[in-house]
């Protein structure tokens, strides 16, 4: 296997631990959903007990509760509003955030532009270099960070780095992207100490527009007081399909990482004349990058549907996407890296083995060279 990214790779749950986050979310259902009240798919509306679905409530409580959280709001935007809503309850217009010195997500950096936020940027690779910041800028109060990579060389360890900011600068209020890693890393934001933890239902399974907040109490307690409109509300009956997908999600995803590991196993040890490398990142999600001898990145995309790929996204792991997905490199690592336009895929498994995935490059490239 190709070591050139090896330190940048997060560390997904084992098959094993994966079993153990499913049995302890049905576990917190158990404790929540009585006298059989888990068979009501769930309730509409603005619950004078709860100023929201009372289902949606209920589920809040397992989240929180799975997550080791003091609390959980479902919001609306998926990924991408729950990281706004969650910046909007802990910075004003106009002020700097400490974030990674790395090409940042669109849809994050669009929130930063709506919201008129600065960054501040800090290299999270380098401890010191974070030390040195939040030492020098006093006025800044917030720190984000992104779980999964921004940049194929990114080397920073999430649990370190929010450890090293509560250790320097208490006060400041850390806010972590956890898309494309929860229910799939051993911990999240919130299990580190971050005060506020943020990802999509959409990427474990759930349904469609639903994001996910986990955090303080105080701040979670302000997100619902903000949020008292009927039509903003996750449903009661969303928040219950939410629950029953998110349950199939830890070893449906543990499958997936085994074989990503596969993938570039074979890859790089298979003898295969078009692959000049292969490795693994977490560019969002967890995937395989192939550095092709040639630069036919876009005649293999072009051509690979018609053995059965997909070649975008839907979610980029929604519960629609079954079928292998080989799609061009991220938005972010072209910035980083532009030859990988012509020269490199990201391929995600999904649902599928790694056979079936060399199946499809081979014929792909075999059409391409004929």
């Amino acid at each position: 296997m190709a070591l050139k990214y090896a330190n940048s790779v997060l560390v997904n749950r084992s098959m094993e631990e994966a079993k153990e986050l499913q049995f302890k979310l049905i576990d917190e259902m158990t404790k929540v959903f009585r006298n059989n009240s888990f068979f009501e798919i769930g309730d509409v509306g603005l619950h004078p007990d709860y100023h929201r679905p009372k289902t949606t409530a209920a589920a809040e409580k397992v989240l929180s509760n799975v997550f080791d959280s003091e609390d959980c709001a479902l919001v609306r935007g998926s990924g991408s509003g729950a990281i706004r809503i969650a910046l909007s309850m802990v910075a004003e217009p106009g002020d700097s955030i400490f974030v990674h010195e790395a090409p940042m997500y669109m849809t994050t950096k669009e929130t930063f532009r709506m919201m008129g936020l600065k960054q501040e940027t800090v290299n999270f690779n380098d401890l010191d270099d974070v030390k040195n910041a939040l030492e020098a800028k006093q006025n800044i109060r917030v720190f984000y960070i992104q779980h999964a990579r921004q940049q194929p060389t990114d080397t920073y360890d999430l649990e370190e780095t929010i450890s090293l900011v509560k250790q320097i600068r208490p006060e400041v209020i850390i806010v972590v992207d956890d898309n494309y890693c929860a229910m799939k890393m051993k911990g999240i934001g919130v299990e580190y100490g971050a005060h506020l933890s943020t990802f999509s239902g959409f990427k474990v399974l759930g349904p469609e527009g639903i994001g996910i907040i986990l955090g303080t109490g105080e701040i979670i307690e302000k997100i619902h007081q903000t949020n008292y409109s009927g039509g903003g509300q996750v449903q009661g009956h969303e928040a219950h399909e939410l629950l029953r997908a998110m349950t199939m999600a830890p070893v449906m995803l543990a499958i997936q990482n085994e074989q990503v590991g596969q993938l570039c196993d074979s890859l790089n040890n298979g003898g295969f004349s078009f692959v000049k490398e292969a490795y693994i990142t977490n560019s969002q999600s967890k995937n395989v990058i192939v550095e092709l001898s040639e630069p036919i990145a876009l005649q293999v995309i072009e051509r690979a549907p018609s053995f059965g790929a997909a070649t975008y996204p839907v979610g980029a792991e929604s519960k629609y996407e079954i079928l292998p997905m080989i799609y061009r490199v991220s938005g972010s690592f072209l910035e980083s890296q532009p030859d990988l336009r012509e020269y490199g895929l990201r391929i995600n498994p999904m649902k599928a083995s790694a056979e079936t995935i060399i199946r499809i490059l081979e014929r792909s490239v075999k059409e391409i060279l004929r």
